[in-house]
């Protein structure tokens, strides 16, 4: 058995960055994360204004700054015959020092956070550590079993446990916990493509046909994501492959004469889901990032809001941890102030399901007359200023969470260990 201050369960965004946060409070901290290794393919890789200002402040900035990455100042789509773009947001006109959004490989970003991790002495990461179930006793949570990759296990106990596991989190078992889902018009396919060095960069979207693709630049290849109805997986992998891959050529045509996709299994599936907790905690327990509240990647804004929710546990949490007691309001504290932002978010996305996704995916959109387009489409067209708007909301929500003034960092330079 293992006893610790805080049991983080998940080693994503927000588990990294509460890890981090805490320890450098000086709490003891573990953090749990069943796999070997951050490379896993097709996550959410976005990484919004706040994030960037929060590296900053953790003095990782300049580190952050040297990893592969794209920036991204316009969020646009496509009308018209030729595939004109609008822009729908221009990032640029963020009063801001990060006027643009990151794409950034996950796995880069999270070993960043792990190797500042690794500096704290309070600081523990667990990998090949797969939480299996919560310890309940006596009308609360005291931690965790957990089941090693050699199929050891064994158990961590702590005052408070946090779970950053996602949707299917561990958490979501607790009767108490129950779920509000909202319906979701899409699924999405991830899969690699071929790039070229004479081909666009950075976010490339198109439209046709019934299927919205996005193109995002990783240098030697595309990170593809291609929005299809919800519920049409199957009956897509029952076509032959060669006839998706014509279709791509259709919606790209400088793909046509490239080496495209070989097998199905190429093609990962997201199922999207939207939902959201009534209540984020018992005795005992805390949900943040997914586990509370699961995302639609509209807007790419699930890391951002789950490293969000970090910082404002880190906040809530540090003084009750180092003076030893955890009450029921403080963990209550952070469900009070996430909410807005949580409903705020969750709001826009549902509303881009409803006028912009839902039509687009039935084939309904007519973008070959900018009048006739969904109504924020015709706003971004037609009123410049409307595009710092969507900016703003994605990256700020209804608030920007500041750490704890003991985890803050001077920049220590782009070469730190």
């Amino acid at each position: 058995m293992v006893r610790t201050r805080c049991c983080v369960v998940g080693g994503g965004p927000a588990g990294m960055v509460l890890g981090l946060l805490l320890a450098r409070c000086g709490i003891e901290v573990t953090v749990l994360e069943k796999h070997n290794d951050f490379l896993r393919d097709f996550r959410g890789d976005t990484v919004h204004p706040t994030t960037l200002s929060l590296l900053d402040d953790l003095g990782l900035g300049s580190r952050f700054a040297e990893l592969p990455q794209r920036r991204v100042q316009q969020v646009q789509f496509p009308i018209g015959p030729n595939g004109q773009l609008v822009t729908l947001g221009d990032f640029s006109r963020l009063p801001t020092k990060h006027n643009y959004i990151a794409m950034v490989p996950q796995w880069d970003f999270l070993t960043l956070l792990a190797q500042a991790g690794a500096q704290e002495p309070t600081f523990t990461l667990r990998m090949n550590t797969e939480a299996t179930s919560l310890i309940r006793e006596a009308g609360r949570v005291n931690g965790v079993h957990y089941r090693t990759a050699d199929g050891s296990t064994g158990e961590i106990r702590a005052p408070i446990t946090v779970a950053c596991d996602g949707r299917g989190s561990i958490a979501r078992t607790i009767a108490e916990l129950t779920v509000r889902d909202y319906a979701t018009p899409m699924d999405v396919w991830w899969f690699r493509l071929p790039r070229h060095p004479q081909d666009p960069s950075g976010v490339v979207p198109t439209m046709r046909s019934g299927m919205f693709l996005l193109l995002i630049d990783r240098g030697e290849y595309y990170q593809a994501a291609a929005i299809i109805a919800k519920g049409t997986d199957s009956a897509r992998r029952a076509r032959p492959l060669a006839e998706f891959n014509e279709f791509l050529t259709t919606l790209v045509p400088w793909l046509a004469g490239r080496q495209l996709l070989d097998d199905w299994a190429q093609v990962k599936l997201l199922d999207v889901r939207l939902d959201r907790m009534r209540r984020w905690y018992v005795p005992g327990l805390l949900c943040i990032g997914d586990a509370a509240h699961a995302m639609s990647p509209v807007g790419g804004i699930g890391i951002n809001l789950a490293v969000q929710d970090a910082v404002a546990a880190a906040r809530k949490l540090a003084g009750p941890l180092l003076e030893g007691r955890v009450t029921r309001d403080a963990v209550a504290a952070v469900q009070r102030r996430r909410l807005p932002t949580t409903v705020l978010l969750q709001g826009f996305q549902r509303a881009m399901h409803a006028r912009v996704v839902r039509p687009a995916l039935a084939g309904t959109i007519d973008t070959s007359d900018a009048a006739r387009l969904p109504l924020p489409l015709r706003v971004a067209n037609r009123l410049p200023w409307f595009r710092g708007i969507p900016p703003y909301l994605l990256a700020y929500g209804a608030r920007r969470e500041h750490p704890p003034a003991a985890a803050m960092r001077p920049d220590s330079g782009a070469h730190a260990a």
